[in-house]
């Protein structure tokens, strides 16, 4: 395998990856404090449930990006072109805000989703005020994706 496409890959994995180890942090993170609420409140699973579950969309953010890194590469049949080690790096760095941003906004998001859960609790009827605050926080894992979308498009391969 040449050293190009290797670079390539490499970006594909980390946009996984990163962007889906902080989703996993964060629904992890809000998981928790929901079974604590859950303990005390089993009726409240329906709207713990979107709390919990936001968190994860990093993850998918980063899914896409890798997935266009494999189509942009052709690894999933046809002809892999030749990818030059200029181009792997570009490819790698393409992926690089989908897999920093998700990462991080991945945790925080989980964190201000665990303090919704705690908010709910509390006060049911102020439930969307905390999916308001958890989208702010994905707005930058958007926008990380957007970025390597863009990216990547500029790109060109073989």
């Amino acid at each position: 395998m040449e050293w190009g496409l290797a670079l390539g890959i490499l970006g594909a994995a980390a946009a996984a990856f990163l962007a889906g180890g902080g989703s996993s942090i964060g629904v992890g993170l809000a998981g928790q404090a929901s079974c604590g609420v859950l303990s005390e409140y089993p009726d409240k699973f329906g709207t713990l449930l979107l709390l919990v579950a936001l968190p994860g969309t990093q993850g998918i953010y980063g899914f896409l990006s890798a997935f266009l890194v494999i189509l942009k590469l052709g690894l999933l049949g046809g002809s892999v072109p030749s990818v030059t080690v200029a181009q792997g790096l570009a490819i790698f760095g393409a992926c690089l805000p989908v897999a920093v941003a998700g990462f991080i906004s991945g945790v925080h998001q989980g964190k201000v989703c665990a303090a919704g859960v705690m908010m709910v609790a509390k006060q049911p009827k102020d439930f969307v005020k905390p999916l308001i605050l958890a989208a702010l926080v994905e707005t930058y894992a958007v926008l990380g994706l957007l970025i390597t979308i863009l990216l990547l498009n500029g790109i060109k391969v073989g």
